[in-house]
């Protein structure tokens, strides 16, 4: 009986093994509902990715998938407001969960980029910039994000005219 129930044991690990999906099938799965316009289901698949291969090369390539969704507001049922906004977070969190990542920079960066530009909120796109700044000083989007600051919330015009004045 007791050999009886470790094959049983065995025979069911072995199933659930064979069919456990991969990182790159769950990646590939939501690339093609993507493509396909089933935004929801992509996401899902995107979280089932990250639920359960956390520590995935693909987990923040996953989560910029999702915050593209949500920037390019391609997902139902919520505002154009609340999808910058939780595209912005989605952003944030590569950085946090993943901030060694090729993307942990340029998606912080991207996070103040849409709090300045698209959302209108200064002082989030203030607080993400200095942090990225911080976190990130010898970046190759530093620059830009001093430059991000020093012009935040001015007109092209105004902008002009403070490089010209500069300059004299």
């Amino acid at each position: 009986m007791k050999i009886i129930l470790q094959i049983v044991i065995l025979i069911g690990f072995v199933f659930y093994s064979c069919s456990k999906i991969s990182d790159k099938e769950y990646m590939k799965m939501a690339s093609e509902k993507v493509e396909k316009g089933n935004i929801s289901e992509a996401i899902s698949d995107y979280n089932k990715l990250l639920d359960e291969y956390p520590e995935s090369e693909l987990a923040p390539e996953a989560i910029i998938k999702q915050a593209t969704l949500y920037h390019e507001n391609k997902v139902k049922n919520i505002s154009p407001k609340e999808a910058l906004n939780k595209a912005a977070d989605l952003f944030i969190s590569v950085s946090e969960k993943y901030p060694q990542s090729e993307q942990g920079p340029s998606s912080l960066f991207m996070a103040g980029f849409i709090y300045a530009n698209e959302i209108l909120d200064y002082n989030k796109a203030k607080e993400v910039y200095n942090l990225f700044l911080k976190k990130y000083p010898e970046h190759e989007l530093a620059a830009s994000a001093k430059e991000e600051l020093e012009f935040m919330g001015l007109t092209p015009d105004e902008i002009l005219k403070k490089k010209i004045a500069v300059k004299e």
